[in-house]
């Protein structure tokens, strides 16, 4: 449920930033401003579960991740730009 929560703000962050990239602190700041860092597992599973579906783009160092690790150190999520 929580995971189902989380996708959906990720995927509205992605509406709303418009093909502008984001870090996924940034969707439980947005959702949980005083608790998020508890959610930063969570927004992580959420991300590549969206990325491995082909629905955004998750980025370190501006090369897209490997489909099959959950990545360590910082990433970005990016949606696909709407034409």
């Amino acid at each position: 449920m929580q995971s189902d929560i989380l996708s959906l703000a990720i995927l509205e962050m992605c509406r709303m930033r418009r093909g502008s990239n984001f870090c996924p602190s940034e969707v439980v700041r947005w959702m949980y401003p005083q608790d998020w860092r508890h959610f930063m597992e969570d927004v992580r599973i959420s991300m590549m579960d969206l990325y491995r579906q082909g629905k955004i783009v998750v980025t370190q160092g501006g090369i897209p991740v490997g489909l099959e690790e959950m990545p360590k150190g910082p990433v970005r999520i990016q949606g696909f730009s709407e034409t």
